[in-house]
């Protein structure tokens, strides 16, 4: 089978990494801990300057809901003007409505603004209040691939809604499994859902160089928790042992 493993980076570190192990497209992020946000304008520069795979960044503001104000679409929008001019290869999106539906309008423009780059409806799918309709709303809207753990935490506990969704989709569009999958369960996801592009971080911590550790201060706050002195980065002997074990 010609599986693809897309990483999802959170670094041009983890981007290294990924086109190391074999990956064949990174999705470029900033802030895991909220969900992924837009990486800087240096992470893109930098990260297309040194990867031959295909790059995809996301495009979100901010954490939280994907119901965005009329500034954050504009800034969506720039955003997605900026990734364009330095040759990224797609884009990451998703909006929706207060209702739970995909927004057409909002997501065109973003499409539109996105020209020939590829474009991948993100985990905002598993936030939609009907998976199979919004499916048949965004394979018209012309996306590459819907990105969706099966509307459940952890792709292996969506696998019966991935299935249903993989057989709905066709030839028309890539379902891509993502959420919590690894070199153990990607073999039982792909049997039983007959995905054929999968989407995973392969990360492990780094321990941080520094000597002096102030016990009393956490960058972080108490709302989203992080480790201070270890960096998550995707590790290539990872992305290699997952793609072994689909083969």
């Amino acid at each position: 089978m010609n599986y693809k493993l897309e990483i999802c980076a959170n670094s041009v570190a983890s981007c290294i990494e990924a086109q190391k192990g074999g990956a064949y497209r990174v999705e470029l992020c900033a802030a895991i801990p909220e969900g992924g946000t837009t990486p800087s304008y240096g992470d893109m520069v930098v990260a297309r300057e040194l990867l031959d795979i295909k790059l995809n960044v996301i495009i979100r503001p901010r954490g939280g809901d994907f119901l965005y104000s009329a500034l954050e679409h504009k800034i969506m929008r720039r955003d997605i003007e900026m990734a364009r001019q330095l040759g990224v290869d797609g884009v990451v999106i998703g909006c929706l409505t207060a209702e739970g539906e995909v927004d057409m309008k909002r997501n065109r423009e973003l499409i539109d603004a996105a020209g020939e780059m590829s474009v991948t409806f993100h985990r905002a799918f598993d936030m939609c209040h009907d998976p199979f309709d919004s499916l048949e709303k965004i394979i018209s809207l012309g996306c590459s691939r819907i990105l969706t753990s099966g509307q459940q935490q952890q792709a292996e506990q969506g696998i019966p809604l991935l299935k249903e969704l993989v057989k709905q989709a066709g030839d028309r569009i890539v379902i891509m499994p993502g959420s919590g999958i690894n070199r153990h369960n990607i073999g039982v996801i792909a049997k039983e859902t007959g995905a054929r592009e999968f989407h995973l971080s392969a990360r492990k911590p780094v321990e941080s160089g520094m000597i002096y550790r102030n016990p009393h201060i956490k960058m972080g706050g108490a709302a989203v928790m992080i480790e201070e002195y270890a960096q998550q980065v995707t590790h290539a002997e990872l992305v290699r042992n997952t793609l072994d074990a689909l083969d």
